[in-house]
């Protein structure tokens, strides 16, 4: 089958950045599903991946987080779907990715996908939709299912118009948050606002000043999904005592928890990948949020967060995709199709 893969980091514009190879098609075992590939996305994990890789590698490795295809085989032990069922995930970090005409994936941390959606819309979602349910309702702890004490409280999401922050701010306002989200220019203040936040402030300028020229001294959640050690300081200030912040970006620095002692505040990573990197006791818990995100889309309660697509998959496209997540001016996702509607 072919692949597309990196041997070595290049400029995205090199075409030696990402290349096509050809490999045999794996068979499925286990709780494998053997998927066909339909269309793909690019994250920003595609692309801090691949600048990673420094030194010359023996096998191309193969990129990609997010799926929507066809099952075209199954492992024995599977029990959740069959050949010809329509998938959507977003993959594990330890096994090869999406950027391939097949791919063999755990059926633990698959969905059924939406049967509303075209298929660029349905791969612009497993990964962000993944990482925010897990920041919101895991790693804050935000009730999900009764929502009462929600109205009265407060979320500060810090990257709106991302593709995590745009499916946040959704699932956020969803459950009766008073959202208050982070955008500096006028189309992604207008996309930020569109995606249901109550509020916008600006990234670039005092956040603590800005929130509290709304009206809000603090604020009982945090989802940071930009720049932690540029916001620290901002964040600690404006948690609410007893609040929760969840972090997704990593740190250049340690960061300084003693600024949270005082409030008695929460800090916690979110790593979407951590379940199936360490094959927790709860990995099926991504195959029943990708369920629950599916219905959600196909019921109209979220949106797609699809912004660009581009068609077929190679590698000229994903050299394209790779850029577009590189210039940091993306709003929502950008998606890799093999199909035209």
């Amino acid at each position: 089958m072919r692949a597309i893969g990196v041997t070595q980091y290049y400029p995205i514009e090199d075409p030696k950045s990402l290349t096509t190879f050809f490999e045999p098609k794996p068979t499925p075992t286990d709780h494998d599903l053997l998927v066909k590939i339909v269309a793909t996305s690019v994250n920003p994990v595609d692309t801090g991946v691949r600048q990673g890789i420094k030194t010359p590698l023996a096998r191309p490795t193969v990129l990609g987080w997010d799926a929507y295809g066809t099952v075209e085989a199954t492992g024995e032990a599977v029990s959740l779907f069959q050949p010809g069922d329509r998938v959507f995930y977003a993959g594990s970090f330890i096994r090869p990715g999406t950027d391939s005409e097949c791919q063999l994936v755990d059926e633990r941390i698959v969905g059924h996908a939406p049967k509303t959606l075209k298929p660029a819309e349905i791969a612009a979602m497993p990964l962000t939709s993944l990482t925010a349910w897990e920041a919101l309702f895991e790693q804050l702890g935000i009730p999900r299912d009764d929502t009462s004490e929600n109205r009265e409280k407060t979320i500060l999401i810090i990257n709106g118009a991302g593709g995590v922050g745009s499916v946040a701010t959704q699932l956020a306002q969803s459950v009766g948050l008073h959202v208050i989200a982070t955008a500096s220019r006028p189309e992604t203040i207008a996309w930020t606002k569109a995606h249901g936040a109550n509020d916008v402030v600006n990234h670039r300028k005092d956040l603590v000043q800005q929130v509290r020229d709304l009206g809000c001294h603090d604020v009982d959640y945090i989802l940071e999904l930009s720049n932690l050690n540029q916001h620290w300081h901002e964040i600690a200030e404006l948690i609410a005592p007893s609040g929760h912040i969840v972090s997704i970006t990593g740190s250049d620095h340690p960061v300084d928890l003693r600024a949270l002692k005082q409030k008695r505040a929460t800090f916690a990573w979110e790593w979407m990948y951590t379940k199936s990197y360490y094959q927790t006791a709860d990995m099926t818990s991504q195959h029943d949020i990708l369920e629950r995100i599916g219905q959600l889309l196909d019921n109209g309660e979220l949106q797609s967060t699809l912004t660009k697509t581009l068609q077929p998959i190679n590698a000229d496209n994903l050299r394209a995709a790779h850029q577009l997540v590189e210039s940091h001016h993306m709003m929502g996702k950008v998606v890799i199709t093999n199909e035209t509607n």
